[in-house]
């Protein structure tokens, strides 16, 4: 799955995919490669915390509205199996 990232974003899919990366080399051959990636992932964590504990309000806006983000209707199926959308009476 192709993961949108937000400008400020930038540097924490940098490292994904250089995680992505070690993961995949890792795989085909001997090597092993865990301990970078660990290394890796925890600087991913940290850099996470960094850049959201300082967003903007501009940035809180555009994350609010991030494409991959969750809409009514994924919570709606989530919660129940048989949904029916109601319309508008104009009998009343």
């Amino acid at each position: 799955m192709i993961k949108y990232y937000l400008e400020f974003e930038k540097p924490i899919e940098e490292l994904e995919l250089k995680i992505e990366e070690m993961k995949r080399i890792s795989d085909g051959k001997d090597l092993n490669l865990s301990g970078e990636i660990k290394k890796l992932e925890k600087k991913v964590k940290d850099l996470r915390t960094d850049i959201f504990s300082k967003l903007t309000p501009w940035q809180k806006t555009l994350l609010a509205r991030h494409p991959d983000r969750p809409y009514t209707l994924d919570y709606i199926n989530l919660i129940t199996e048989e949904f029916l959308e109601l319309h508008g009476d104009r009998r009343f």
